[in-house]
């Protein structure tokens, strides 16, 4: 079960950009009772490594946008190893365990809804881009950096929201620049050193379940490359509904549990 789920999930990633955290982390959760520190720590190591090899595919095909990746660097990386020190200096507790349960759970919501908007939020950058240029290429870099920054405290916390949620930063603040196979490609390049970074520190303070990791990438390798190798051949649109729809589902269900 572990293998097909890392094999789902990394043809996921590979197609559509999102599941690495979205996905794994409530179904270890949910499916294989994981306890949430250790389901964050070791999704975290499964999407850095999943997603790498998706990139070695994206990279082959030119569809990184290199400057926008340094952008989002800057403020995740920064805020990540924050979190991590917060979270070395503040022991888990039974409190901590039910936070964390909601605190993924709203991150998963969030995905989905960014994911179900993501065309609409495409729309409004493309209308501000067009119509007022000038100002919106001044605070595209800022506001990137400041996404990043978002995004790096979020996953280091959740393991939740590098692909879902940067897929919707992206798609809002590069609508011309970014089409979709290069969007999809830009964020997960994005979230293989984040996910590195605060998997490293997951490491020291002893969360990863390296069998249980095994198990996933035994499945998720191999699907991924599939998965970026077709992905700009497929319709993005279906593909995203649904996947949105059913992690609107999963992260009530985990907001239930929690509660």
């Amino acid at each position: 079960m572990l293998v097909v789920t890392g094999a789902l999930t990394g043809l996921l990633v590979g197609l559509v950009g999102v599941g690495g955290g979205a996905l794994m982390t409530p179904l270890l959760l949910l499916m294989f009772g994981v306890v949430p520190m250790t389901a964050v720590g070791t999704d975290l190591w499964f999407a850095a490594i999943t997603k790498l090899f998706a990139t070695r595919v994206y990279h082959g095909h030119g569809l990184i946008d290199w400057p926008v990746v340094q952008r989002l660097w800057i403020g995740s990386l920064t805020t990540s190893a924050l979190t991590l020190i917060w979270m070395k200096l503040h022991p888990v507790d039974q409190a901590s365990i039910i936070l964390l349960k909601t605190s993924i759970a709203v991150a998963v919501i969030l995905a989905g809804l960014g994911m179900l908007f993501q065309t609409n939020l495409r729309n409004l950058g493309h209308k501000f881009r067009t119509t007022d240029g000038v100002h919106f290429k001044l605070l595209q870099g800022p506001l990137t950096v400041f996404a990043g920054a978002v995004l790096g405290g979020l996953v280091t916390l959740t393991s939740v929201g590098a692909g879902a949620l940067g897929a919707v930063f992206l798609a809002y603040l590069y609508p011309l620049r970014l089409t979709p196979p290069r969007l999809i490609a830009t964020d997960i390049v994005h979230a293989v050193p984040l996910a590195m970074f605060a998997g490293f520190g997951h490491l020291l303070i002893g969360n990863v379940d390296f069998k249980l990791l095994g198990a996933l990438l035994l499945g998720s390798i191999p699907a991924v490359v599939l998965g970026a190798i077709v992905s700009a051949r497929l319709p993005h649109v279906i593909l995203r509904i649904t996947l949105s729809m059913v992690l609107l589902l999963i992260g009530a269900k985990l907001g239930w549990v929690a509660s």
